[in-house]
């Protein structure tokens, strides 16, 4: 029977998805200064993919596994191509903190479609109001932004919509890779991880080529600052991060893993502050605080 996952090990993952995540939308947003959006997700996740694949190697572990690797990449696919594509091309229209609240209302779509713990998430009134409460801080956020002037606003609903769908795209995934990856004998999730990210790459590259990205990126173009940027979503937000959500939806309940949603964006608007020299509102503020409290309650146990 194996070993339950360590207090420490449970809240190191944790730490990795709410706030390393939380500070990838921004430093998505300032590759995007310099990479095109495609080209962005196939240098991502091909070299994040490649580098997993070579530390399963170290450790031994069998890689050719057509079931794994087929079902990781379908997994891949929905999770990392269609989210993460929906999350840069809808930095075109939104900002980055906007992304991040979107985004936040992934944790109901998880609950909604998370069809075998409907009785168990129903049932919990903690739980039920915790994730009210979340959606009802992000809808305070939603509406701050959505009456201030923005740039380009005539298409800002584009970028809502975007984010709507990739929400819908990231539960579903959430769900496919819990109940139907799990049992092919990858217990670290590494293997697993790696072959989602390689998948994703694949169709980011297949993309980048119909869509011209290769051409038109220029190496010598592109700031120091954008390569660290660059690197930090690759070590930090997909080798360690991903990595680690994967394995916590095999030791934890999803919706509680899907809590990450409502810490994110209150990492986002901290460093859109910080380093972005954001204006943060006193409604900002206060829906940043909703949003913990639901986050506590939905955890409570």
């Amino acid at each position: 029977m194996p070993q339950p996952p360590g207090s420490l090990a449970v809240a190191a993952a944790y730490f990795l998805i709410y706030v390393v995540w939380g500070s990838t939308y921004y430093f998505i947003g300032v590759c995007l200064h310099d990479f095109p959006p495609f080209m962005l997700g196939t240098v991502h996740f091909a070299v994040a993919g490649l580098a997993l694949l070579a530390v399963c190697r170290l450790r031994g572990e069998r890689l050719l596994r057509r079931v794994l690797i087929f079902k990781s990449a379908v997994c891949g696919i929905i999770l990392l191509f269609v989210d993460q594509g929906v999350i840069m091309f809808a930095q075109r229209y939104v900002s980055s903190s906007l992304v991040a609240i979107m985004a936040s209302s992934t944790a109901v779509w998880i609950m909604l479609l998370d069809v075998p713990q409907w009785r168990r998430n129903f049932r919990s009134v903690s739980t039920v109001a915790g994730i009210v409460l979340g959606f009802i801080g992000v809808a305070m956020l939603y509406l701050e932004q959505l009456n201030m002037q923005r740039p380009g606003g005539s298409h800002y609903e584009y970028g809502v919509l975007l984010l709507i769908g990739g929400c819908i795209s990231w539960a579903c995934g959430t769900l496919y890779s819990k109940y139907h990856i799990r049992d092919n004998g990858d217990d670290g999730g590494l293997s697993s991880s790696a072959w989602q990210m390689l998948g994703a790459g694949v169709v980011f590259a297949l993309c980048a080529g119909l869509s011209g990205d290769f051409s038109s990126l220029q190496l010598s173009a592109v700031s120091a600052v954008s390569w660290l940027s660059l690197a930090y979503l690759i070590v930090f937000g997909s080798m360690m991060a991903y990595t680690a959500y994967i394995w916590l939806l095999r030791v934890r309940p999803a919706t509680e893993v899907a809590t990450h949603a409502y810490v994110n964006p209150v990492v986002a608007v901290v460093i859109g502050a910080g380093l972005g020299h954001e204006d943060v509102t006193l409604i900002q503020l206060a829906g940043l605080a909703v949003i913990l409290i639901s986050v506590m309650m939905v955890n409570r146990k």
